[in-house]
């Protein structure tokens, strides 16, 4: 079953998101993170995002969970505001 960590960030400007576009696009995600997917959400008239990361099963989930809670605030979008985890319930794709 797959579980979804939903991280929320406050302080997230478009010059921020570009950045953590650009590299994503280079060094894609981090060895320690076993992620199937990492989805960004922004709003950037509120300067907040939603980070939500899809991970196969538990083991996947802890091993990233923990990766990402010791990231240096420097390498997230902006300042953490919640963490939840959720089970993928429904999933769909075009």
């Amino acid at each position: 079953m797959a579980l979804a960590r939903v991280v929320g960030f406050t302080g997230v400007t478009n010059e921020r998101i570009e950045e953590l576009r650009q590299m994503i696009g280079e060094q894609g995600r981090p060895d320690e993170v076993p992620a199937r997917e990492v989805m960004i959400l922004h709003d950037a008239d509120a300067q907040r995002s939603l980070a939500i990361l899809i991970f196969d099963n538990e083991d996947d989930y802890r091993r990233g969970d923990e990766a990402l809670r010791a990231m240096p605030a420097d390498e997230t979008p902006g300042s953490r505001t919640s963490i939840d985890k959720y089970t993928v319930a429904i999933r769909a794709t075009a």
